[in-house]
């Protein structure tokens, strides 16, 4: 198995794993590989290295460790300190969230969300498409609305 670094052409870093060079060449070629966060089909292998373990002391490769890796997940924010690929991962888990979490009502959001804000309707979490100027106009009622970036990639695992 080869994991190779991928990068999309507005700078969205992603990992790719292939059967073989072949096989990233090939799904290249065919226009298989896309961003996971904008759908970009222009991608291009980076550089990478592959990952030493070396000791100073042999006697320490020898003995089995203990220790676990530990990952600290325990922020949910996006943190501006954070590197590109963690606030990438970051944008994709909280939209992934937000997808898992609400009710997708498509064309139809603005008139739901109007009628839960006018108590016609029970309130419920949804999600849908408008255009910017009815967002606009859904703001200036008083009715809550987040608009969201449309990443194509939400909809499928990404592994």
């Amino acid at each position: 198995m080869k994991v190779l670094n991928l990068q999309c052409a507005h700078q969205h870093d992603f990992e790719g794993w292939f059967s073989s060079e072949d096989d990233y060449t090939n799904q290249l070629a065919q226009g298989l590989l896309i961003c996971p966060l904008c759908g970009d089909e222009q991608i291009q292998k980076m550089l990478s290295a592959p990952r030493l373990n070396l000791r100073t002391n042999r006697a320490d490769s020898t003995a089995p460790t203990t220790e676990e890796p530990v990952v600290n997940n325990t922020s949910n924010s996006l943190s501006p300190s954070g590197s590109s690929k963690q606030l990438q991962a970051q944008l994709i888990n909280a939209m992934r969230e937000v997808i898992a979490n609400t009710e997708d009502v498509g064309e139809r959001f603005a008139d739901q969300a109007r009628a839960m804000h006018h108590g016609d309707m029970d309130p419920r979490n949804i999600r849908g498409r408008t255009s910017p100027a009815v967002a606009i106009e859904l703001m200036e009622e008083g009715i809550d609305v987040l608009p969201l970036p449309a990443i194509p990639a939400l909809k499928e695992t990404l592994q």
